[in-house]
């Protein structure tokens, strides 16, 4: 019996003893023929792949399939069947149907071949995208909720090309291939999740898979994808936080472009540009452009490229409108937003190039002239019923703070308690305010400014927004340090958790609690601080920075 199964060389039965005599078992040795055997049946099939005729070479693999696939259950066996399935364009169904019925062989398939059992089971399909695509979403509100409060390192700072690196758009770059109907399942998952949650990370996956499909080249998808080239040149944009005029234009030529009967791609265009991302970029722009206005004494209605930006915002703010309703028409711009709202925002970029003006003039005997307090009610109206006022009065807001403009923060600051679906309590707004807030640290030591700040803006919503009540304590973890001791056991106290409070705004309090339990002087200090101060001399404040 060894003999007729045994490996049929002449020249090997006499050295098999020599094995013997070192105390091999012939187990062994045939295990090691038969892994060698398969490792080069393995490079065999790779290579068929790829030789000769294509109607030839998947003749020879589906005759190998057809041999070997009741043998696709041995273990030593399996990896050259699932090999030989690797490499054949379309598996026969039935050897689908098998290896879906079957978790072990479903899980032990390349993915080449699950592609094949996807794309015509969505069911399956979704089980699998499902968890990457929560994945993606907890990954965004980490970076949002992240206790490292920085105005150089934000949710904005990484470049595009570095988050089509993420796990989650490269596992799903993967799965998708050259597959342009499971590329089109993924959008469809990404709609329905966008309009089911109004979540706008979606949006941003929308963008960043097709441009990580672009980085690869891969032409059956980008080819077919009509929001590709108007996703390419926003994607540079967003790479450099601004819209110059050249791709302005090119942008422009692409809304224009938008053929009758083809208006569908305009749900697509404006997920793409209601992308947190997109949407940083165009307000980003038209602040810029508006200071850019004042200096050349030109009013915003005079300004096409302010206008394809305010354009482009409307579209990607109206997205969730859009898909929800099924018409495809893009949003009417209210004229009131170019005619007095931007104007009225010019006027405070004016204010302050006034004042400043006036503070470096010698003062007469009338004094000082005080910094404007009073907002129009106007604006005030305006971010409370207009998304796009709304959005770029935020981003004018952000803008000043990052100068570190005080006053002009302390004076449009009220206008932020009721805004338009109440966009000033939304997480990224709150993530970049206090990022920049960060740069008005020392005002922090002031009781005006921590009223208006916390009783006047935050607190307003803490007790019924938990998201601003972690965004306040991220805030305090950062710079307790530098509130007075009398406001900072105010504050705490207004900010302790209450039963309805998640574990987040719990383990948030709990570790602000710690950090000003180890600022406490212990008892010996606080009696011998009175004889090192010295009296200071007190020094006028400066009105202004």
């Amino acid at each position: 019996w060894q003999t007729e199964n045994g490996v049929l060389l002449p020249s090997l039965q006499s050295a098999l003893p020599f094995l013997d005599l070192h105390g091999t078992p012939r187990l062994e040795f045939h295990q090691s023929v038969f892994d060698e055997l398969r490792e080069k049946l393995l490079e065999r099939v790779s290579a068929i792949a790829l030789e000769g005729k294509v109607e030839e070479r998947y003749k020879k693999l589906e005759d190998l399939l057809e041999k070997s696939f009741s043998l696709v259950k041995m273990p030593s066996i399996q990896p050259v069947v699932m090999c030989v399935m690797k490499h054949l364009p379309k598996v026969p169904e039935k050897k689908l149907k098998l290896v879906m019925a079957d978790k072990d062989l479903y899980k032990a398939c390349a993915v080449e071949v699950k592609r094949q059992i996807w794309q015509d089971n969505q069911a399956l399909f979704g089980d699998e995208v499902s968890p990457l695509l929560k994945q993606y979403i907890l990954e965004k509100e980490n970076i949002l909720f992240s206790n490292d409060i920085s105005v150089l390192h934000n949710f904005f700072s990484p470049s595009p090309k570095t988050r089509r690196q993420g796990e989650v758009v490269q596992k799903l770059t993967q799965m998708i291939g050259k597959n342009v109907k499971l590329y089109d399942m993924v959008l469809q998952f990404l709609r329905t999740l966008f309009l089911r949650t109004r979540n706008v990370h979606y949006c941003t996956l929308r963008a960043e898979l097709l441009m990580s499909l672009h980085d690869l080249e891969i032409s059956e998808i980008c080819t077919v994808d009509p929001c590709h080239k108007f996703t390419w040149c926003l994607d540079a944009c967003i790479r450099e936080k601004f819209v110059d005029n050249k791709r302005a234009r090119e942008l422009q030529g692409f809304l224009d472009g938008v053929k009758k009967g083809q208006e569908q791609v305009l749900g697509d265009l404006s997920m793409i540009l209601c992308d947190p991302f997109a949407i940083n970029t165009l307000a980003l722009s038209t602040i810029r452009h508006l200071q850019d206005l004042v200096g050349q004494d030109t009013l915003p209605r005079e300004s096409p490229d302010l206008l394809l930006l305010l354009r482009m915002l409307s579209l990607g703010q109206g997205a969730w409108d859009m898909i929800d309703s099924q018409v495809f028409k893009e949003p009417k711009m209210e004229a009131e937003l170019i005619t007095k709202f931007l104007p009225m925002l010019m006027s405070f970029v004016v204010d302050d190039h006034t004042f400043n003006v006036d503070q470096k003039l010698p003062s007469e005997e009338k004094g000082p002239i005080p910094y404007p307090s009073t907002i129009p009610e106007a604006f005030t109206k305006f971010l409370q019923e207009n998304r796009i006022a709304c959005e770029i009065g935020l981003y004018y807001i952000l803008h000043i703070t990052k100068q570190r403009n005080k006053n002009a923060f302390l004076r449009l600051l009220p206008a932020l308690v009721e805004t338009f679906s109440d966009l000033a309590f939304s997480d990224i707004f709150l993530h970049l305010l206090t990022g920049n807030l960060t740069l008005l640290g020392d005002e922090f030591a002031l009781e005006e400014f921590c009223a208006s700040l916390f009783d006047g803006f935050f607190l307003t919503a803490c007790s019924r927004k938990e998201n601003v009540h972690r965004h306040v304590l991220r805030l305090l973890l950062h710079l307790h340090h530098k509130v007075a001791p009398a406001k900072l056991e105010s504050l705490q106290k207004a900010l302790e958790p209450t039963k309805q409070s998640g574990e987040a705004v719990k383990e948030l309090y709990n570790q602000l609690t710690e950090k000003l339990e180890l600022r406490k002087p212990s008892p010996a200090e606080v009696t011998e601080t009175p004889s090192m101060e010295l009296p200071l001399p007190t020094v006028p404040t400066p009105t202004s920075r």
